[in-house]
């Protein structure tokens, strides 16, 4: 497809706004002569101006934080019709709490056209400069890849080609390996040495060149990227550092010298502001809500055995961090003087730290567990920041001890309530065997994600699933 740079999205930006508008002034036409609801006059669906603004102003919050126009590789057509739905539902309702607070006599009728209208022309939109592109540049071939370096970084990278199977189409590897030329690595073959990396572009129509070369062998870039400059390709190169460089890895400018963050913040900018504002405005809500019913629990755990209302265990948060974390007390009072006796050692030596039958849990407890009601007072630990509504696992210290390099990964976001773990298995998965999902939602994360977990986390708890 072709390729979208800031003009293209400057300008889709714009129309986008102008459509938002337009909708909203159409809307007021569509109530005045449409024979639905109560019959106005137009002084009644007239609009400030100021209305007008504020959708404006609505649109762009929004679209900026669910990210609607970052050009991403990965993402199809389909991708963005869906993102542009969430994005205009999600306005809406930002739009429709606004007005409550402000212009309460705008009528409900004209508020549900402009939404229909708005989602109609954004997606029509879309439609149309697809159906532009397809006529004026074909789907003849999507961007064709050359990596040179077979090696570690080079297969790696061509995995994640692969895996994204959009506007990629990786033709294939030069390596200065002998005992590489010729083979098949993940599926594309080693078509010869670096040197030859001009003649391979021209005879391969390449688009785009990869290095993917191991840090010994930089020196040879400057002879390569050289020979091909003239050639209409664009170069990048892959740092050699899949061990240590975390997925969102930041780059930033210090006195014309290039440094790459390894363990910045995953989540950080206008998303970390909008996790932090969920974070508080949810968990004062729950907690307040919720008072009754913990002072019920309390009282409960009291009467069903002896020892405190809550539990207290220190656990490893963002970058490594411990804190306190706070749950009802759901087992023994002696339970982590007997913890040896629940750790069962499942296929392949992988440790069990849950288990449906644990001597320790009270019955109040067992309760508590089958209802996920022995994780409410974590909200505390949301209000103090130690944790997020939806994250990570927040995992005890000694098992974080057990962890390989790549599985610390995880603790580049704050650890969670809830998380993507959680709604895909709970607690009868393995030790370890969740950190991939945990990954997974660190490197796709968005609020719009967030929302989503905590949506299906309500039907998790309900079937109590691997809830013990």
């Amino acid at each position: 497809m072709h390729k979208r740079g800031p003009n293209y999205i400057a300008g889709l930006l714009l129309a986008d706004l102008a459509l938002t508008v337009l909708a909203l002034h159409l809307a007021t036409l569509v109530r005045l002569y449409l024979p639905y609801g109560v019959h106005l006059t137009p002084e009644y669906v007239s609009l400030p101006l100021v209305v007008y603004f504020m959708a404006a102003v609505v649109w762009l919050v929004v679209s900026a934080a669910l990210a609607i126009y970052t050009s991403r590789r990965s993402q199809t057509e389909p991708d963005q019709i869906k993102a542009i739905i969430s994005a205009v539902l999600l306005s809406n309702l930002s739009f429709a709490g606004l007005l409550y607070i402000t212009y309460r006599d705008v009528p409900r009728l004209l508020y549900l056209y402009s939404l229909a209208l708005q989602m109609s022309f954004l997606i029509g939109l879309r439609l149309a400069v697809y159906s532009w592109e397809l006529l004026r540049y074909g789907r003849t071939r999507d961007t064709r890849v050359l990596i040179i370096g077979a090696g570690k970084v080079g297969q790696e990278l061509a995995q994640r080609i692969d895996a994204q199977g959009h506007e990629l189409t990786l033709v294939g590897f030069l390596d200065d390996d002998s005992a590489r030329l010729g083979q098949v690595i993940v599926g594309c073959p080693v078509l010869g040495v670096n040197e030859q990396a001009p003649t391979i572009v021209a005879e391969h129509g390449i688009d785009e060149v990869f290095f993917a070369l191991p840090m010994r062998a930089h020196r040879s870039l400057e002879s390569l990227v050289s020979a091909l400059q003239a050639m209409p390709v664009r170069v990048r190169v892959v740092p050699d550092f899949f061990d240590l460089a975390f997925f969102r890895a930041t780059i930033e400018d210090f006195g014309g010298i290039p440094l790459i963050g390894l363990r910045d913040p995953a989540i950080a900018g206008v998303n970390r502001l909008i996790k932090r504002l969920l974070d508080l405005a949810v968990a004062a809500l729950s907690l307040t809500l919720a008072a009754p019913l913990m002072l019920l629990i309390g009282l409960a755990i009291k009467l069903d055995s002896p020892g405190p209302v809550f539990f207290r265990q220190q656990r490893v948060g963002e970058n490594g961090k411990l804190f306190t974390i706070f749950k009802f007390r759901s087992m023994k009072a002696d339970a982590e003087a007997c913890q040896q006796e629940a750790i069962t050692v499942g296929e392949e030596d992988q440790v069990l730290h849950k288990r449906p039958d644990d001597p320790r849990v009270t019955r109040v407890g067992r309760i508590l567990r089958h209802s996920s009601l022995d994780e409410l007072p974590q909200l505390l630990n949301v209000l103090k920041g130690d944790m997020s509504l939806v994250g990570p696992r927040p995992e005890l210290p000694w098992l974080v001890d057990h962890y390989e390099t790549w599985q610390r990964k995880r603790f580049a976001v704050p650890p969670g309530i809830t998380g993507w773990w959680q709604i895909n298995g709970r607690s009868d998965r393995p030790m370890h065997l969740h950190t991939d999902d945990d990954l997974y939602y660190i490197q796709h994360y968005s609020p719009l994600m967030d929302l989503q977990i905590l949506l299906r986390t309500i039907g998790a708890v309900l079937k109590g699933r691997g809830a013990y």
